[in-house]
């Protein structure tokens, strides 16, 4: 009886040890393959100068490296929010659904790719700006284009998981709720109708926008791109917002100073940028801001136009939320106030005491 009862518990350890070496071993080689990404496309651009156009085939290597990059970053942070104890206890203290874990993934994916995008276009605005304003190039710029194309795709896939394990398949703590028995075309269908906007604008963007900035503007303009890879300055600040929202800290200060700072950046960054930008245009040409505008071709100012409206309507949403936030807090420092007036008998008991202290 001993040696059979003594069996299943080593057995089970043994799957567990397994278990522990194949979470660890995925880890290594999501790790690797994040870092390793990131490191080839940067040693990939060593022998370039900065006057240098990006070949075809150059191109195409860094598109594949940004796929495996932002995809394995993504399987990465999914791996360490799901697997791992850490992930596990943090999911516990802030009740985080699966679904959740996964959208905070997506999120942190968005800030890092913006921080490459503003990187580059903190070189290529140092090169280009002071140099020539239509004629200077630096390669980064090019390069960055291959690279960074690949994500606005990733990110509608990433998007999707994130939208089926939440509003579709309803996966809470594992479960997994009756609307599984959708098929996947319902699912696609469902996510495109949810999510139409920014579905277009990431097809804009990784197809038209890459065209334009590699083929389409004929090396011309660097600076003016200098400042739209600068547009991505505000993403971050997003991605913390909706972070903190998840992790239930919407009453925090942080929460709040990071809102103020996300709507600063966001109307620097994409609304008053193209202002200043026609500005400098125009005092290259020595012509007034108007004049420099109808001098543009006209499918510079449609793009121009479909870059910036949605801007203006993201950025409305940004003001709505901080004015219910503010006025959240308003209500909140006036109710102890309200409190004190009104005279109740003192409860008893720890769940009356600990509803009083909060």
């Amino acid at each position: 009886m001993e040696t059979t009862s003594v069996r299943p518990s080593g057995n089970s350890e043994k799957k567990g040890n397994q278990n522990i070496q194949c979470n660890n071993c995925a880890l290594y080689l999501l790790v690797v393959s994040v870092v390793g990404s990131l490191s080839v496309a940067g040693v990939s651009l060593l022998p370039l100068h900065p006057n240098d156009h990006i070949p075809i085939a150059l191109g195409a290597w860094l598109s594949a490296l940004g796929l495996v990059f932002f995809v394995s970053l993504f399987a990465l942070l999914n791996h360490v929010g799901l697997q791992t104890k850490v992930g596990q206890r943090c999911r516990k203290k802030y009740q985080l659904t699966i679904g959740e874990v996964l959208d905070i993934s997506n999120k942190i994916v968005s800030a890092v790719q913006a921080v490459l995008s503003c990187f580059t276009g903190v070189v290529v605005c140092a090169w280009s700006c002071t140099r020539n304003f239509l004629r200077s190039s630096h390669f980064i710029s090019e390069a960055y284009a291959w690279f960074g194309a690949a994500y606005f795709f990733y990110d509608i896939w990433s998007m999707y998981k994130v939208y089926v394990c939440t509003a579709v398949n309803g996966a809470i703590n594992g479960t997994v709720s009756a609307e599984n028995q959708k098929s996947r075309f319902r699912k696609v269908v469902d996510y495109l109708v949810c999510q139409p906007l920014i579905i277009l604008h990431h097809l804009f963007i990784g197809s038209f926008g890459f065209l334009l900035i590699v083929y389409l503007r004929g090396g011309l303009g660097d600076c003016v791109f200098g400042f739209v890879y600068l547009m991505e300055l505000s993403t971050p600040f997003v991605s913390i917002r909706g972070i903190l929202s998840k992790l239930k800290m919407k009453a925090s200060s942080l929460y709040v100073i990071n809102g103020i700072t996300m709507l600063f950046t966001f109307f620097l960054c994409r609304l008053a940028m193209f202002p200043y930008v026609m500005y400098m245009y125009s005092e290259f040409i020595n012509q007034s801001i108007w004049e420099a505008m109808k001098s543009l071709p006209t499918g510079c100012k449609v793009s121009m136009a479909i870059l910036t409206i949605p801007q203006f309507y993201w950025f409305s949403l940004m003001t709505k939320g901080a004015c219910s936030l503010i006025s959240r807090n308003k209500v909140k420092n006036k109710a102890p106030q309200q409190k004190s007036v009104v005279c109740t008998p003192i409860a008893t008991g720890r769940d009356d005491i600990a509803s009083l202290s909060k």
